[in-house]
């Protein structure tokens, strides 16, 4: 992606996850919005976008943020949002799933547990190098690896986001090691 295509993927992330109210966009109860209402949103506050540049956001967008309908007339971030808890097809999960964080944190998460934070679920990935990543992101990374064999005895749900997020309400420390990054 170019610097203007990730300027909009985050303007994106920032307006369809947590504050759709900053450009008078409505989203309906699964995060949806209409694209025509999105375009004309942006435009007031100085950002051109046209159904073409969003298709190929969302179609390009490495972590599959973003989801356009069926019918192509409305879109959506299929995870993480502040504002609105999609419903989501509850899933098995492989035995271990991680979480990536930042060393910064890991005091409170080992007391606390992971917590969602201000999204309505705590984000999980397949893959170690994927949480490294996820860590990276803010500051010296640390990965935790979650055994979710014991949470589903436990009878915890798991969900998987149309991009492949897995998403749980909340992991107890009892559920998770701390796993090298190295």
């Amino acid at each position: 992606m170019n610097k203007k295509e990730i300027e909009i993927s985050k303007f994106l992330s920032y307006v369809l996850r947590h504050h759709p109210e900053a450009i008078g966009l409505i989203l309906d109860n699964e995060g949806w919005a209409e694209i025509d209402a999105l375009i004309k949103g942006a435009r007031r506050i100085g950002k051109s976008l046209d159904f073409a540049f969003i298709q190929k956001i969302v179609a390009e967008n490495d972590k599959k943020r973003f989801a356009i309908s069926e019918d192509g007339i409305r879109i959506r971030a299929v995870q993480g949002h502040s504002t609105v808890a999609i419903t989501f097809k509850e899933k098995t999960p492989p035995a271990f799933l991680y979480h990536g964080t930042a060393t910064r944190f890991l005091k409170s998460i080992i007391t606390e547990g992971i917590k969602p934070g201000n999204r309505h679920h705590v984000h999980l990935s397949e893959d170690r190098q994927t949480a490294i990543s996820v860590g990276m992101r803010y500051g010296i990374p640390v990965v935790l690896k979650i055994e979710t064999a014991c949470m589903l005895e436990q009878g915890l749900k798991f969900f998987q986001a149309e991009n492949g997020v897995w998403l749980v309400e909340y992991v107890s420390p009892s559920y998770f090691v701390v796993d090298s990054t190295d």
